[in-house]
């Protein structure tokens, strides 16, 4: 499995939206995205962070996305 890449909140919001979410609701910092097959994450956007390596990856896990796909997707 490669590595989960450093990228803050606001590029895999980006990124997602490229797989098809769209932006559901935003609540304090947390962006609630969601599917047009019922699938929903939540992604915490907060400025000059990187999101942490575990959240990334239960968000990808979650989406069914791998980190290749994420990687073609940023």
């Amino acid at each position: 499995m490669p590595p989960v890449p450093a990228v803050p909140g606001a590029k895999v919001v980006r990124a997602l939206e490229k797989a098809g979410f769209t932006l559901a609701r935003v609540r304090g910092s947390h962006h609630i995205m969601r599917h047009d097959d019922g699938r929903v994450v939540s992604v915490p956007v907060h400025s000059g962070q990187d999101l942490p390596k575990g959240t990334l990856r239960n968000i990808l896990s979650l989406t069914g996305i791998t980190v290749d796909e994420l990687n073609d997707l940023l």
